[in-house]
């Protein structure tokens, strides 16, 4: 399969960074959000909306989701792991920052590359690639060392709940690569994932007790819409159609800038504080990603 998957190009380059700038603003919009929708619900409204866009967006172009091609089961699993990463980065953001949180789900590409080292052959981890997870591993540490000593320890929960949510979108993307789903389409990819969490999510955020909707704003719309047809939709169609053409070890790379974007937006959006431990913590994560994924000379 790898024989099959390009270098970065300057076409993925750019929607790369595009990508990674509306992912490191979403929770910073989920924050937002927050005291109209509940969190949990949130995540469960967004990807129903999705599926429908997805549904429509198929329909139009004549591209079968429902076809039998030996994916279903590798598709349940990774619908199941979708919903689960999600219950818990926005789960987790009742106990932490947005800042912490795009933290520290963004290790998720350090654990990636050491499950398609394990994986796939050629995705193997030369020198530069171990320096890195040390580096992502260091700046974990710091990251919950700061968190012990920040306002309320039970922002330590959230984190938790951020580096768990890493590990299972690490997972799901292995599980794509060394699966049939390898050789689906982005749009079924992506189907299985919106479709299953749509059923999850909602189910869970009623089991937790949440509040739900409890008002809607023009500004809560925008945002639900932003969530929904800008990230869970276009950005993730577009992320997994990038998954079928190019190395995805490579792709993760520029994941490093999703914690820059996400820091500096909930700074200057939210007002969370930015100590020097914790930007220490951010740059050594983002640096550890970086140098896991920079292609060869």
């Amino acid at each position: 399969m790898n024989a099959e998957r390009q270098p970065v190009n300057a076409l993925a380059f750019g929607m790369m960074v595009l990508l990674c700038m509306l992912w490191g603003f979403q929770p910073v919009t989920m924050k937002l959000a927050a005291p109209h929708v509940s969190l949990v619900m949130q995540a469960g409204i967004r990807s129903i909306l999705a599926t429908l866009l997805l549904l429509v967006w198929a329909k139009a172009r004549g591209i079968a989701l429902f076809s039998r091609d030996g994916t279903l089961w590798a598709g349940i699993l990774a619908g199941v792991m979708f919903g689960w990463e999600f219950f818990f980065i926005y789960g987790g953001l009742q106990y932490t920052g947005a800042a912490r949180m795009t933290v520290f789900v963004n290790t998720a590409p350090c654990l990636t590359a050491l499950g398609l080292a394990i994986f796939l052959p050629g995705e193997r981890l030369g020198v530069r690639q171990w320096v890195g997870i040390l580096l992502a591993f260091f700046g974990i540490v710091l990251a919950f060392a700061e968190g012990f000593t920040a306002p309320g320890k039970a922002s330590l929960v959230g984190d938790v709940f951020g580096l768990t949510g890493a590990l299972l979108w690490a997972s799901t993307t292995v599980l794509i690569r060394v699966t049939r789903l390898a050789a689906a389409s982005a749009e079924k990819t992506l189907f299985y994932q919106l479709a299953i969490s749509a059923v999850l999510l909602p189910l869970v955020s009623i089991a937790m007790g949440e509040s739900g909707i409890t008002s809607v704003t023009a500004g809560v719309a925008a945002i639900v819409f932003y969530q929904a047809a800008i990230v869970a939709f276009a950005s993730y169609l577009a992320w997994f159609w990038l998954l079928t053409k190019f190395l995805a070890a490579r792709l993760k790379a520029f994941v490093f800038l999703s914690p820059m974007f996400g820091v500096v937006s909930a700074h200057l959006v939210l007002g969370e504080p930015l100590t020097p431990s914790f930007l220490g913590a951010a740059a050594l994560v983002a640096a550890g990603i970086l140098l896991v994924n920079l292609p060869g000379k």
